[in-house]
């Protein structure tokens, strides 16, 4: 199978409180989702209809047995998920307190190191990889080894200059400190992976990890003399802008009542890809996965809570906003290859 959206990097069982609006040892009752931004985008994208994967480890536990269960439910490739036997499955705690806009994130079993660091380069299906559609990494992932060199060698086995029309490399710039000795580890970091990349996305901070402090114009600008086609800026209350070498657009906020911003930026990103893939003007992509973003800060949970095309076109028009041509037809057409796939 030739993926239309392949990830790679962190995954994680979820526990989130069903008690909103009190600190974590207030907390009466859990549910429990998977988690981890790679997978949650993967998941993003199986919802618009994309077939999809991840490339990522898990523990020898009945938590990996879970995630395992629950890649399969949301219809995401787990074929490149496999054990580790030294290190359990990890868990990310939070707390939700949408009235002050605070969800802090508690991890567990990621120190010293977590399953998906330990992803190796000479495991990876670098086939799958070059022929991804889209491949999409995060820079937490290059905050050890072995994952670091795996997430190079994945990156060099893409040439950004034998890509064809309609494939792209996708780095997430999500910078996350504590995985981090410092923020000019990760920009030497960072500096490696970007000649390889096509898309890159982050808000002003992790901009300013990647490139440097300044507008987010100019981070943009420096984003592209590095060589990536769209830089995409989130701008916060703002909204979010994308750039090109021609084009720079903005999408203003889709204004919703928030439960939890923690997963918006994954729904974002799966929908992001949904509409590159869909060869949608960059207006109508970058409105679309606004919004899809949206809907996700209103609800409790990350993947369970990915929006499908249908939702996020009914925010669009009920918002006055632009809807893409043919949101829908794109979506089914892709599930159609899906179940045909499934029963071959």
């Amino acid at each position: 199978m030739t993926h239309e959206l392949l990830t790679i990097g962190r995954i994680s069982v979820d526990i989130y409180p069903n008690d909103i609006g009190v600190d974590l040892e207030d907390v009466q009752s859990f549910g429990k989702y998977l988690g981890g931004s790679p997978s949650n985008v993967a998941v993003a994208a199986a919802r618009h209809g994309r077939r999809t994967g991840v490339i990522t480890r898990t523990g020898d536990d009945a938590f990996g047995t879970y995630l395992h269960r629950e890649l399969h439910k949301f219809g995401v490739d787990d074929s490149f998920v496999t054990p580790v036997k030294e290190w359990p499955t990890a868990v990310t705690f939070c707390a939700i307190k949408p009235a002050t806009d605070e969800f802090p994130l508690y991890f567990y079993g990621r120190f010293p190191t977590a399953p998906d660091l330990q992803i190796k380069p000479e495991e990876l299906d670098l086939d799958a990889i070059r022929n991804a559609r889209i491949f999409w990494s995060t820079v937490t992932g290059l905050c050890q080894e072995p994952s670091r060199e795996a997430h190079l060698k994945a990156h060099e086995a893409r040439d950004r200059d034998q890509l064809m029309i309609g494939q792209f490399t996708v780095l997430d710039l999500d910078y996350r400190p504590m995985f981090w000795a410092s923020e000019e580890e990760a920009r030497e970091q960072i500096a490696k992976i970007l000649p390889h990349v096509t898309v890159a996305i982050g808000n002003d901070k992790e901009c300013a990890v990647a490139v440097g402090e300044g507008t987010p114009d100019e981070q943009a600008d420096r984003l592209l003399a590095a060589g990536v086609e769209i830089a995409v800026v989130k701008l916060g209350p703002e909204g979010v802008m994308a750039k090109t070498r021609t084009e720079r657009v903005v999408s203003a906020p889709v204004k919703v009542e928030t439960v939890n911003g923690l997963g918006a930026g994954d729904s974002f990103g799966g929908a992001f890809c949904h509409g590159l893939l869909s060869g949608w003007p960059l207006a109508e992509v970058l409105d679309f996965a606004n919004a899809a973003g949206a809907i996700v800060a209103s609800r409790l949970s990350c993947a369970d809570a990915m929006p499908t095309p249908e939702e996020v076109t009914s925010l669009l028009a009920e918002r006055g906003r632009l809807v893409p041509a043919f949101a829908g037809a794109a979506a089914a057409t892709s599930h159609e290859a899906v179940s045909e796939g499934a029963a071959s």
